[in-house]
């Protein structure tokens, strides 16, 4: 009988120990598929890292139409990451000293006459980039209604910058109130004149001074811009204006090193988009024309 307790409990031992080494076993093997198991994937978490910082662009503009143009189309250049810093000059001077200097980082205000012109006087080599919009010259007076109206010896004031002085007495010669050497030479001066039956007293002022001039004098041939300005509406009050094929686009300027930078080209594309053409022709009601 003892034989048979002391046989049954050692069968009773090797049992126990057997599952104990099958748990121990199956713990091992959970264990080391744990460690052996790959990372869980970092790279799928959300980026914390901040959005890239727009990029701001400072140009200069006259007030009208120009800043009015580049405030139209500032949203589109948002949404490409642009902030448009706009700053506004009364003058033709300043606007390209400061892009020369890089205190600007383009300009929209000029024609390409006056441009070279420019470029030649101070020495410096501003590009054009693109050609948005052409505002047509005109002639303007507080004192006749018509140019038959106006007297012999009568005061006549235009620009006193080359270009723009040119192209006023080119306007004179195309209306007969004068004769030119060559009524297409944009630069064209006083001396120029071969014929001058009325006898008219012109007089050259700076132009954003002209339509301040409109009681002093009998006749005022002002840039568009400073028309506006003035809340003279060119399409109306103009005794006559340039016509639509008018070659004095006004361009949006920047430096040799610059002009081709993603920003500028964005610049251009947004100032030549069906977006600002709307605009234009909206706003401005043919007073200036897209030249796009």
């Amino acid at each position: 009988m003892k034989k048979v307790l002391l046989t049954f409990f050692s069968l009773t031992l090797v049992l126990v120990l057997a599952a104990c080494g099958n748990n121990n076993n199956t713990n091992n093997a959970a264990n080391s598929a744990a460690t052996n198991a790959p990372a869980a994937d970092v790279s799928a978490e959300p980026s914390t890292e901040p959005a890239a910082e727009p990029v701001t662009l400072v140009i200069g503009a006259s007030p009208k139409p120009h800043a009015e143009i580049l405030k139209a189309i500032a949203p589109l250049l948002e949404k490409q990451g642009i902030k448009l810093e706009i700053k506004e000059f009364t003058d033709y001077i300043l606007p390209n000293t400061q892009l020369a200097e890089k205190e600007l980082d383009a300009n929209f205000f000029q024609h390409k006459p006056y441009l070279d012109d420019q470029n030649q006087k101070n020495g410096t080599d501003l590009v054009s980039v693109t050609a948005v919009h052409v505002e047509p010259f005109g002639a303007y007076s507080k004192k006749i209604k018509s140019i038959d109206e106006l007297a012999d010896g009568a005061k006549v004031a235009i620009p006193n910058d080359a270009t723009n002085g040119g192209r006023a007495l080119i306007l004179l010669a195309k209306n007969g109130l004068i004769t030119l050497k060559d009524d297409t030479n944009i630069a064209s001066t006083t001396a120029d004149i071969t014929e001058n039956k009325k006898n008219l007293k012109i007089v050259e002022l700076e132009a954003a001074m002209l339509p301040r001039q409109l009681d002093e004098v009998d006749l005022a041939l002002i840039n568009t811009n400073y028309a506006l300005e003035a809340g003279l509406v060119p399409t109306k009050d103009a005794l006559f204006i340039e016509g639509a094929d008018s070659p004095y686009a006004n361009l949006l300027v920047a430096r040799p090193d610059n002009k081709d930078s993603d920003a500028i080209q964005k610049l251009a594309a947004a100032l030549t988009s069906p977006e600002a053409k709307a605009f234009i022709e909206k706003e401005y009601q043919g007073s200036i024309i897209p030249a796009f």
